[in-house]
């Protein structure tokens, strides 16, 4: 039918313009964090790239989601300005005739919200912490740029290595200024390697001196090694086995009865039915008024979409943290928006249908 081929064209170009032009600006504000968090030494430099994938494509479902939104919003409302609708209105379409071809544009559009929300969104987050942690559990001089002065995340500690280019695991003309309390230590040796110890990682300098300087009483001795050793890791208490919810299969929630699991699942399924949600609202908020230049129904359907986020956010984390149950969570937030749903399109419909009635009333009146 001329009707849905035409409708789904538009929907299909208006929800690939808007999907483009968010996942630009979602990869560049993920491109801005992560450097962020690679110049705060809490990644690691190389990894940036990678992070930033990681990063891209966990939000992938929200992203896809509000282009939906938005594309269903944008392309319903243009037909609303140049009067198409009111030329199928006319013709005897009511406007939930508009949802036979919404819902073959996006269905595989959903399919992919739920393949992702399912299988990438704990993967990646999986990925991601285990990146993260295992940059954590690295030995500080392994953190060291060669040839560049750099300090340890909490500033206690600055190295200046050179690497040798005969062993990549060991360093030369090793530089290391460190501070405790009042007394500032100096360091510097040809060489030096990391070994691991019972007690932790240490720091293994050869040939080199110490200078320790009291910064109060003005007190400084130096002191020349052979061979000389420092903690530059305490051994780290094993890791409690149990990961987030957000790194966990969606399988494994399915079978863990605890409360932050529950959170996650209702997080997951309710983005799925959030965004089937957001299309039936996406129809009912397009209309515009022809004559008026402004759109204000864009504006406050883009707020109604934040504050349904929220309410999710919401919800998530009342039933992680007990205050509520997950099936009463779910239903209490998903099936009234449903219905409100539902009831907005019966409304628009009805207004569409009334409104040449009326306005023939007014005439009669009038006359």
């Amino acid at each position: 039918m001329l009707f849905d081929t035409t409708l789904r064209r538009d929907l299909a170009r208006a929800f690939g313009a808007t999907l483009v032009a968010l996942l630009t600006i979602v990869l560049t504000m993920m491109l801005v964090r992560t450097l962020s968090l690679a110049a705060s030494d809490l990644i690691e430099p190389g990894a940036v790239l990678l992070m930033l994938g990681y990063a891209t494509l966990g939000y992938s479902p929200i992203v896809i989601c509000i282009s939906m939104f938005v594309a269903i919003l944008v392309t319903l409302g243009r037909m609303y300005r140049d009067s198409e609708m009111a030329v199928w209105f006319a013709s005897g379409l009511p406007l939930t005739r508009f949802i036979r071809p919404v819902a073959l544009t996006f269905w595989p559009v959903l399919l992919v919200i739920a393949a992702l929300l399912v299988f990438a969104w704990p993967w990646v987050n999986r990925s991601t912490f285990e990146l993260r942690d295992r940059y954590a559990q690295r030995a500080d001089l392994s953190r060291v740029t060669p040839g560049v002065f750099q300090s340890t995340p909490g500033g206690r500690r600055v190295f200046f290595v050179e690497r040798d280019p005969d062993d990549t695991l060991a360093a030369r003309n090793v530089f290391v200024l460190s501070r405790k309390d009042d007394t500032e230590t100096v360091l510097s040796a040809r060489s030096g390697h990391v070994e691991q110890q019972p007690g932790g990682r240490e720091l293994v300098l050869e040939r080199g001196q110490r200078s320790d300087q009291n910064e109060r009483s003005g007190e400084s001795t130096l002191a020349r090694f052979e061979d000389f050793r420092m903690l530059v890791q305490p051994a780290l208490q094993r890791r409690a086995t149990t990961l987030p919810p957000q790194t966990v299969s969606t399988l494994a929630l399915l079978r863990d009865q605890a409360a932050p699991s529950r959170g996650e699942l209702v997080w997951r399924f309710g983005l799925f039915a959030g965004s089937i949600n957001l299309a039936l609202f996406a129809i009912g908020l397009a209309e515009t008024n022809s004559r008026r230049p402004n759109n204000w129904n864009l504006v406050f359907a883009l707020l109604g979409v934040v504050v349904y986020f929220n309410l999710m956010t919401l919800s998530q984390s009342w039933v992680a943290t007990g205050r509520a149950d997950a099936a009463t969570a779910f239903t209490g937030l998903h099936l009234p928006m449903f219905a409100l749903a539902l009831l907005l399109l019966w409304w628009r419909e009805h207004a569409a249908v009334a409104a040449p009635w009326r306005r023939r009333q007014s005439r009669r009146a009038a006359a």
